[in-house]
């Protein structure tokens, strides 16, 4: 008998963290002066008000900032700061070349967890809150930025000052693991050879070619330790730790925070149901037959586990295929994920087959209540979306759901519903009728509904 292997405990907050409410005053204080540039914004530059932009947009251009500065008694570069903070905390949400208040900031000041997630925003935001010279190679800020969160853990554990030379050893470390990993050539156990592509090497090419990479040099600490401080500069600058007099103390938040990403890391390698692994397909067709809360918690787990990008990347890639069930999961997978895939709901709402779904995750993320969300939708748009479901229902489903989805539709008659289906042009149409007629009791609606579908199928 197979058994699911005993789940392991979350890592226990750090002992002496704060209780969540103090927490949550500290976060306040912290992003006090973000909070307080938003909300001028809202009232000072918001559709409607005298000092609103012409664009109406309440962008916050130069002669806004100089107006902030006046009125908030800040410099301007005060006000810009600010205003980036405000930005990356989610208390101001852009879109495009727009900006409005986000959610956090009209939860501010009566629920801590919005603070707190906000604080948190910003403290996974430390490298762009405070950019790196322009000295520094790109690609060695990039090893440094993988390689903190090793950095932050020991600080953890330390449970106190460490001095930075045995930060510094340890980023040395870490960056030389990174790039050991990057050149690490992978065996393919079916042919007996370094890499995928082996097995169709020609016969006379040079194998010179082929020689795995040298071992990578061992990283350099005299270039890492500037690197390190600008590091550290970055995550004082968000309130995560203090830094000075050679060595580094993690703050309460930012040792809360750390633990928050070590729970996240557990709770990724617990996913309920086993798809953490897999890509973005596989785990939606393990979510199709969870109920909504489990399915959830897997799209969580499977999220923690991967880089925000690209698992959205993965996520639109998957409904774009032909299984509309899946088309519906991964939206709901992209709910899950919240603002960072607004750009790329927003860059596939053209796309007649993501239309319907990307204008419904874009109207609930703009705060309109999910049962009024429909509303965004032309009719024609919103008889595709019921094609596209009722596919996913036969598909997927059993019959009694897909007379149940007929109820569903926006139209008051089925004859009226079955002309504007015919018109919509959803390439299942045929299936989708076919499958109706012969689950509907009705013998009378479902011979209409076969003539319907042959009517389609020939062109009728």
């Amino acid at each position: 008998m197979n058994q699911r292997p005993a789940r392991r405990p979350a890592p226990r907050p750090p002992e002496g963290t704060p209780a969540p409410a103090e927490l949550a005053r500290m976060a306040r204080s912290g992003l006090a002066g973000a909070a307080r540039v938003a909300h001028w914004a809202d009232t000072a530059l918001g559709p409607g008000s005298d000092g609103a932009t012409a664009d109406g947009k309440a962008t916050l251009s130069d002669a806004s900032a100089e107006r902030a500065s006046e009125d908030l008694g800040l410099t301007v570069a005060q006000v810009r700061a600010d205003w980036d903070t405000a930005r990356l905390a989610g208390l101001v949400e852009v879109h495009g070349d727009s900006a409005r208040p986000g959610w956090r900031l009209r939860a501010w000041d009566r629920d801590d967890s919005a603070v707190l997630r906000g604080w948190v925003a910003l403290f996974d935001a430390w490298s762009l809150a405070h950019p790196e010279p322009a000295e520094f190679e790109a690609a060695a800020v990039a090893e440094v930025v993988s390689a903190m969160p090793q950095v932050l853990s020991f600080l953890q554990l330390s449970a106190g000052p460490v001095p930075v030379e045995q930060l510094l050893d340890l980023l040395g470390q870490r960056v030389t693991e990174l790039r050991t990993e990057r050149c690490e050539v992978p065996y393919d156990t079916e042919t007996g050879t370094a890499g995928p592509l082996a097995a169709v090497r020609s016969a006379d090419a040079d194998p010179a070619e082929h020689a795995p990479a040298e071992d990578p040099a061992p990283a350099d600490e005299a270039e890492l330790a500037p690197l390190l401080d600008w590091a550290l500069h970055a995550l004082a600058s968000v309130g995560a730790l203090t830094y000075g007099d050679g060595q580094a103390t993690l703050t309460p938040l930012g040792s809360w925070a750390v633990w928050v990403k070590l729970e996240q890391i557990c709770v990724a390698a617990q996913s309920p149901a086993g798809n953490i692994e897999v890509a973005a397909e596989e785990m939606l067709r393990g979510c199709a037959q969870l109920r909504p809360n489990a399915a959830r918690a897997e799209y969580r787990a499977w999220l923690a586990a991967r880089p925000v990008g690209g698992a959205v990347t993965e996520l639109v890639d998957a409904a774009r295929g032909e299984d509309a069930l899946l088309r519906g999961l991964a939206f709901e997978a992209l709910r899950v994920v919240g603002a960072p895939a607004e750009p790329d709901v927003r860059a596939v709402a053209d796309e007649p087959t993501l239309r319907p779904y990307a204008l419904l995750w874009l109207a609930e993320h703009d705060g309109i209540d999910p049962e009024d969300a429909h509303e965004v939708l032309t009719r024609e748009e919103a008889t595709w979306l019921w094609v596209d479901t009722a596919a996913a229902v036969a598909d997927h489903g059993e019959a009694p759901l897909l007379v149940r989805h007929l109820e569903s539709a926006l139209q008051p008659t089925v004859p009226v519903l079955l002309d504007e289906v015919r018109a919509v042009g959803h390439p299942r149409t045929v299936q989708v009728l076919v499958a109706l007629a012969a689950a509907h009791p009705d013998p009378a609606l479902a011979k209409a509904v076969r003539r319907a579908a042959f009517q389609v199928h020939t062109g009728g």
